[in-house]
């Protein structure tokens, strides 16, 4: 008896021993972002840490608002990105904790610089999430770190931490994950592209100015370079083609003049290729629901939806040829092509020219169905 009694004491002892290396929510300084800088006179690396506090996470539902509490944002310098991050784990007690980090900055310095290897170096991290959202920036990375969100929220309420969840975006840029990202990176013949953060000064304000955070367009790679910013109107549009639950909110023109505006949903691309080109040739079926949101002018559905039409078709063709010109696969035509035909993909890639000329996209074909007129009443 006395032999099982001590057995189970002991088995009880093992059993608790488990729990021994856990540690309190206020025993770790929790990090949320990573922001990354490098001076190319120096050949230094600069690495932001942006702490998260629990005091003021929350939102305060009813009652006073509690008092803003500090944003801690640490720094250090160093020859890699490891050596920089190494000097703040000294500076920092409570210790260091990265299993949250849920967003990374870099700026353009570091897009133009030391690209490549920044983003091997946090590919391979198995500290960091392939979750992560990657920004750029060219805005100082402490200033965008030091801002809140609106209503003195905390700064994980900014875009920096916006959901990628199942919800549909009116007119906004969505936010793109590391792991999405690096597939589209590392493809021979697609394009692959960022959100790009700026600084708002002027639109908010609380007594006196108010600073925001947002997306202002996309950075664009094509084959593992970083090509050009992209402006927000061409990024919107480019994000409402190529993701889902994005929708656009479109001002419809006739003869000059505002006719009406409509809401754009995600539309349904299909790319049909020619399969005698030895490079790729393409023509776009796109169809598109709408809903009217409002009537300016007197206009038939006829001629409402032959307006937009035109214009959606006007629009995909100048991002097109954008891209064409600056070598860029904006649409990621070459990126079936490519596996379809491996062989022919083999001699295109001999020659080292970009795959894509004015006449590789041969046609496009835009159907748009209206199927909501808000409280407008319409005779066919």
């Amino acid at each position: 008896m006395a032999r099982n009694v001590v057995l189970m004491i002991a088995a009880c002892c093992l059993m608790l021993s488990g729990c021994s290396g856990i540690k309190n929510i206020q025993d770790l300084t929790y990090i949320v972002s990573i922001g990354m800088d490098f001076d190319e006179e120096k050949d230094e690396y600069t690495v932001y840490l942006q702490g998260l506090n629990f005091l003021n996470v929350a939102k305060q539902e009813g009652g006073k608002s509690a008092e803003p509490v500090p944003i801690f944002v640490a720094s250090a310098k160093g020859e890699t990105l490891n050596l920089a991050v190494r000097k703040l784990y000294k500076m920092s007690e409570p210790p260091l904790y990265f299993g949250h980090v849920k967003t990374l900055v870099i700026t353009n310095r570091i897009v133009q610089h030391k690209f490549e290897e920044v983003v091997e170096e946090v590919g391979k991290n198995r500290s960091i999430r392939p979750t992560l959202h990657v920004v750029t920036t060219d805005e100082e990375i402490e200033e965008v770190f030091n801002i809140n969100a609106l209503f003195n929220y905390p700064a994980v309420y900014t875009v920096l931490f916006k959901k990628d969840a199942y919800e549909v975006a009116q007119n906004e840029i969505r936010p793109v994950a590391l792991m999405n990202f690096l597939r589209e990176y590392y493809e021979p013949m697609n394009a692959a592209r960022l959100p790009f953060v700026k600084i708002d000064k002027t639109s908010w304000k609380a007594e006196k100015d108010y600073p925001v955070l947002y997306f202002d367009g996309y950075s664009i790679f094509q084959n593992r370079k970083h090509m050009k910013e992209l402006a927000f109107e061409d990024s919107l549009f480019l994000g409402w083609l190529m993701e889902k639950y994005i929708a656009v909110d479109e001002r419809v023109e006739e003869d000059g003049k505002l006719a009406a505006a409509v809401k754009l949903e995600s539309p349904k691309l299909k790319i049909k290729y020619d399969e005698d080109s030895s490079t790729p040739k393409f023509s776009i079926d796109l169809s598109i629901r709408a809903d009217l949101l409002e009537k300016v002018q007197d206009i038939s559905m006829n001629r409402l939806t032959s307006l937009v039409e035109e214009e959606i078709k006007k629009k995909l063709r100048t991002l097109y040829l954008d891209g064409v010109e600056t070598k860029i696969d904006y649409l990621n035509a070459g990126e079936k092509w490519f596996r379809m035909h491996p062989e022919k993909f083999a001699e295109l890639q001999k020659t080292g020219q970009f795959y894509l000329e004015e006449d590789s996209l041969t046609d496009i074909k835009v159907k748009v169905q209206i199927f909501s007129f808000n409280s407008y009443k319409y005779n066919e």
